[in-house]
């Protein structure tokens, strides 16, 4: 299984938006961040089986439009282990029901997610990687996600995703 965790796009700041964290929409630089990384992914080939995302408004965007370049026809499961107040054991408990092999991909917020990478990839939780918004990184796992058993294939800002030259490096060092 290889799940790919995504950051949200870059959104309007709290300082400037008078309603709810919650609602903060992306901001037309993040929407257009956005459908850049997502043709990066399509470009190297990445398709994912299973789409999650945080109920969040930011994150929700986010997914519908990497949803519409990469995987139109898989459904968003909107789900409130990917809320910024969640945990890396909230998260691994919800992805182990998924018991049909792919590429799954978590569109949320951090610092779960690079929360979760630590989880994943050193057996607890640590604040070792950072992701940037519109950030992806992709970790493999042995069979379903647990503790300690990821192997981390790549971590990569917005700009190395849409370079045109980094996806043939994704494909030859063994991407998905």
């Amino acid at each position: 299984m290889d799940c790919l965790l995504m950051r949200h796009g870059v959104a309007i700041e709290m300082d400037e938006w008078a309603g709810p964290d919650e609602t903060r929409p992306l901001t037309d630089q993040g929407r257009a961040q956005v459908r850049l990384v997502a043709q990066g992914l399509s470009a190297a080939g990445i398709i994912p089986t299973h789409l999650l995302a945080s109920p969040l408004r930011r994150a929700q965007e986010t997914a519908e439009l990497v949803q519409a370049i990469l995987c139109p026809s898989v459904a968003m499961i909107t789900c409130d282990a990917l809320k910024p107040e969640s945990s890396p054991q909230i998260l691994t408990t919800l992805l182990q029901t998924i018991r049909i092999p792919g590429v799954i991909l978590c569109v949320g917020h951090e610092p779960l997610l690079g929360m979760t990478a630590g989880y994943w990839l050193n057996g607890h939780i640590s604040h070792s990687y950072p992701m940037t918004r519109a950030g992806v990184g992709l970790i493999h796992m042995p069979s379903t996600p647990r503790s300690g058993e990821g192997v981390l294939r790549w971590w990569c800002t917005p700009a190395q995703l849409s370079h045109p030259g980094n996806v043939a490096l994704r494909k030859s060092e063994g991407g998905i």
